[in-house]
């Protein structure tokens, strides 16, 4: 059980700790910096950082054995050929120049020094060396459907999930917005296209269930069962029972299926929690009454956990990387586009407010 929460802001890295049953902030690192992402890899215990420095660009730092920090390389693309050229969706020429990281996850037991990277606009990537250096997949990248993949609010096209095995780490999962699951089977050597089953509806009719076309906004996995996948999509909540291969989508959901985080108990894959807000006009929380709801039986229902949270006056949106659960499954902890943090030690049954000034939260990991 972790004692301990990582909170990324658009002004620093916030360092959260539990003391005699209350939370509070210890400190802060990188301040006035934009904290775009944290990962603590569970195999070493270190600590990595994602940081955006608008005009001088991304960058990555990595906590040091003897205390504080130390920069490490980013994933940099390759050169363009000579002469070739590639735009958005937006018709502008698209840029082989990393804009964001936008997921970070430990390989396997079985690869200590694995690290993985998603990014803007679109990259993979793969360390071997605990960050050392970077490595784009090229499979991936030179894979003929990739240039079908659009941006969603970040209009540029971006890996925000990446799921690996723990039983076997050269299955990997990965979701793109705006363009689906990919898994390969062998550590991104190939890759195929999964996801049937979902629906977008801000498509061309004819796409509208193409896999490709499908914006997924968060995809997880239960550890214990990686059959069971959960997905908070642009346009619902998305249930799989074969790993990703197939999906049900879950309807009539109050207050609303509609969100950007999910997460999943890490023993029990019926189990999964969600942060609901109002779809595209708006963007904040129904009724303006923040809560979080679960369902414990797979999906069939849902219930409503809104203890301690803000329930008037709420316009607390949450990002997919601003919603943490710990290890046991008990603990539960958000954070808002409004710089509100809160915490629940009892499977989001009650919550108690952290803080409500710090600046707009972009991802909370428990470290």
């Amino acid at each position: 059980m972790s004692d301990t929460l990582l909170v990324s802001t658009r002004k620093g890295l916030f360092r959260v700790g539990r003391h005699g049953g209350s939370w509070r902030i210890e400190g802060v690192d990188f301040l006035g910096d934009n904290v775009t992402l944290t990962m603590t890899d569970p195999r070493s215990g270190r600590h990595y950082v994602a940081l955006d420095h608008g005009h001088f660009g991304v960058k990555m730092h990595r906590s040091a054995e003897a205390g504080g920090w130390e920069e490490i390389a980013a994933p940099q693309y390759p050169e363009k050929p000579e002469g070739y050229e590639e735009h958005d969706m937006w018709g502008r020429p698209l840029a082989w120049t990393t804009a964001r990281i936008w997921a970070l996850t430990p390989g396997g037991a079985d690869e200590p020094g694995v690290i993985w990277c998603g990014t803007l606009p679109g990259g993979l990537f793969r360390s071997a060396d605990h960050g050392r250096s970077w490595e784009i997949v090229r499979s991936l990248w030179d894979h003929p459907k990739r240039k079908m993949w659009m941006g969603g609010g970040a209009d540029l096209p971006g890996i925000h999930s990446i799921i690996v095995d723990p039983k076997n780490s050269k299955r990997v999962w990965i979701a793109v917005s705006t363009g689906g699951i990919w898994h390969t089977g062998d550590a991104g050597t190939t890759w195929e296209q999964r996801g049937e089953g979902m629906r977008a509806d801000h498509v061309p009719p004819e796409l509208t269930h193409d896999p490709i076309a499908q914006d997924v906004h968060c995809l997880v996995a239960c550890r214990a069962d990686m059959r069971r996948m959960w997905v908070q999509h642009h346009n619902g909540i998305f249930v799989s029972s074969d790993e990703g291969r197939t999906f049900t989508e879950i309807t009539d959901v109050a207050p609303s299926t509609f969100g950007f985080p999910v997460a999943v108990h890490p023993r029990d894959p019926d189990q999964a929690w969600f942060v609901p807000g109002i779809k595209d006009e708006l963007r904040i929380p129904k009724d303006a009454k923040l809560v979080v709801t679960r369902t414990r039986d797979g999906g069939k229902t849902f219930e409503v956990l809104g203890k301690g949270l803000p329930q008037e006056h709420a316009y607390d949106l949450v990002y997919r990387h601003a919603l943490a659960l710990d290890e046991t499954g008990d603990r539960l902890a958000f954070g808002s586009t409004t710089g509100g943090l809160w915490v629940s030690e009892d499977q989001g049954e009650t919550w108690q407010s952290v803080v409500h000034t710090l600046p707009p939260i972009y991802a909370v990991r428990f470290a």
